[in-house]
């Protein structure tokens, strides 16, 4: 493993970022909540109880709910210690190794711009339901220059944005959570029940239909379900009172995607027998479709389609801010770290946006080579992020003993440490043994260890090369303690 980097720095972690921190706390929720909910829940949701059963679904997604929790706790206290934009790799650069760092924001660079390209082809496909003779590109090429446009001006902008695309999403679940459980208790009809259908589809094919293990298997698909919560360390240093922001940001966002989530799934399961579940159809659409709702493939096609914006949206402004980080480090061109008079990064998202067009192009010419690659590769980043993250809370935490301080000396601390932290590496690693032993996963590490291998080599090959004209560098990471 590669040596921690210590040793004479000094420095607030706000200092000389040129970024403006023009960001609310409503904005950093939004955000993180963007991040998430997208066509996982509104597309693919049903697949997962037609996989597991209904209670089965239900535990995984609460199992995924600890998990995510615990990572956003020991994320939430870093952040509000050393609130830095692009904080996953800083964090891992100051107590694990500046090779592991440049290895982590590669990888998480690169999920973001592959999920970019899946983002602006949906986006594209699901406006020909309203425009069937209209090419899917042109779309998403107007879509691609929306989203650039709402990165590149402010990040007040893109913070207002975000809000507004989540918000959508968030009342479309609000109002399918609530309609769903009048019709459960026969406040409302429903097709194909004379009476309340109450609860009858979580037992009446057994508690667990397909068996208890369908739920591990599906329990990998509900944590990258969650990725994208930890959008808000790499938003942190455009904050304004990131002290009162991050914490309350963090707590809101768990809650409100475990209400969401949970509440969403409880109740397709309860309306819609398992087998039947989102085998060809968004669950949501058949829930709505079942109460006489007008227009409901209308509605919730557009309701996808913000989804699928608001996720381009969030994953442009995270690449770019990896990218912005990583040049503001030394470790690749520091002409990427400039940023225009509004505190943006522009040629940190034009090389994000260039990635994602990228990845684009390969899933159109190259799908069953490189684009499948890409996808393996990226697969694991949310993984690698978030063990990084409690590895870091734990160090960070001895670093402080070490100091002399208390716990109490830091502005927000996590409660349940070092539970906490110890929890979200267990559970990750348990991750990694699912990925091992789903044979449709398996091939995921067959890209990803070379992958890995290769970025490491890349970082100390360049650092013995530059070894001594840019030693200053090491001073860039704040002393927090």
């Amino acid at each position: 493993m590669d040596a921690p980097e210590h040793a004479g720095r000094s420095g607030s972690p706000a200092q000389d970022t040129q970024l403006e921190r023009n960001m609310e706390s409503r904005h950093l929720t939004m955000i993180s909540l963007g991040g998430v909910i997208g066509t996982g829940l509104f597309l693919s949701s049903g697949y997962t109880i037609h996989q597991a059963g209904p209670l089965g679904a239900i535990l995984a997604y609460l199992i995924g709910s600890v998990l995510v929790y615990c990572v956003m706790l020991s994320l939430g206290e870093l952040s509000v210690a050393m609130p830095y934009a692009g904080s996953f790799h800083l964090y891992a650069r100051r107590f694990i190794g500046p090779g592991t760092a440049f290895t982590i924001a590669i990888l998480y660079w690169l999920n973001w711009a592959v999920a970019l390209a899946s983002e602006f082809t949906a986006a594209g496909l699901l406006m020909q339901r309203w425009f069937p003779h209209s090419p899917a590109w042109v779309w998403s090429a107007l879509f691609i220059l929306v989203v650039f446009t709402l990165n590149i001006l402010s990040v007040r902008l893109y913070g207002e944005s975000e809000f507004w695309f989540a918000s959508i999403k968030v009342f479309a679940i609000v109002a399918f959570i609530v309609i769903g459980l009048l019709a459960i208790f026969g406040i409302i009809p429903i097709k194909g029940y004379s009476h309340a259908p109450l609860f009858s589809n979580y037992y009446r094919s057994g508690w667990f239909p397909n068996g208890v293990l369908p739920v591990f298997s599906t329990l990998l698909t509900v944590v990258f379900a969650f990725s994208g919560t930890e959008v808000v360390g790499v938003a942190a240093g455009e904050t304004k009172d990131p002290d009162t922001a991050i914490p309350k940001a963090v707590h809101t966002t768990v809650l409100r995607l475990t209400i969401f989530f949970i509440g969403s799934i409880a109740v397709m399961a309860a309306l819609i027998p398992w087998k039947q579940s989102g085998v060809d159809t968004s669950p949501f659409v058949l829930v709505f479709q079942s109460i006489g709702m007008p227009f409901a493939g209308d509605v919730m096609n557009f309701v996808v389609l913000t989804a699928v914006l608001s996720a381009a949206n969030s994953g442009l402004y995270v690449c770019s801010r990896m990218v912005w980080s990583l040049a503001k480090e030394r470790m690749i061109p520091q002409v990427l770290a400039k940023t225009n008079f509004h505190g943006v990064p522009v040629f940190a998202v034009l090389v994000s946006l260039a990635g994602g067009l990228l990845a684009l192009l390969s899933s159109v010419v190259a799908a069953s080579t490189v684009y499948l690659a890409l996808v393996a590769i990226s697969g694991l980043a949310t993984l690698a992020v978030w063990m990084s993250v409690a590895v870091c809370h734990i160090l960070f935490r001895r670093e402080l003993k070490r100091s002399g301080k208390t716990v109490d000396s830091l502005a927000y601390h996590a409660p349940g440490y070092p539970a906490v932290p110890i929890i979200a590496i267990v559970m990750c690693l348990f991750a990694l043994v699912l990925v091992v032993a789903d044979p449709s996963q398996r091939s995921t590490l067959l890209y990803m260890i070379p992958f890995v291998a290769l970025c490491y080599g890349v970082y100390y090959l360049r650092a013995r090369l530059t070894r001594g004209s840019d030693r200053h560098d090491e001073e860039n990471i704040p002393d927090v303690v």
